[in-house]
């Protein structure tokens, strides 16, 4: 098997997945998983679909991430490695689409209007 690549959204964050076989090294903008994401929740994330597929020691995955938060960085390479995943074996297409990976999340920020102070939030109306 050669290197799959896949890409990942998430709002303004877009990651890109290199999964091959290997031991199970996960790789982001070259530092390792536990020195880029620092706190548990977010290892979970990037870790799922391997989790439920089985897969934490078979695949070595590379990721380049730029844009958004931390958070959104964490769901766009969840999002890419799902996609490679189920790219490399169709049967994973059952287990991880229960669990709503494969979707892409289409919440973006909303735009903020003029005459307005943010995309919501008005100027106070005085009526005299």
């Amino acid at each position: 098997m050669e290197i799959v690549h896949k890409i990942g959204r998430r709002k303004t964050a877009v990651a890109r997945a290199y999964v091959a076989k290997g031991k199970g090294n996960i790789t982001i903008n070259k530092r390792e998983l536990n020195n880029y994401f620092t706190t548990g929740t977010l290892q979970y994330k990037v870790m799922q679909p391997l989790a439920l597929t089985g897969n934490e020691k078979n695949f070595d995955i590379t990721v380049n991430v730029f844009g958004g938060g931390v958070t959104g960085q964490a769901e766009a390479i969840r999002l890419a490695i799902t996609r490679a995943l189920v790219f490399i074996d169709e049967d994973y297409r059952t287990i991880l689409k229960p669990e709503g990976l494969l979707t892409r999340d289409p919440r973006m920020v909303e735009r903020k209007k003029f005459g307005q102070k943010k995309a919501r939030k008005k100027y106070q109306f005085s009526k005299r």
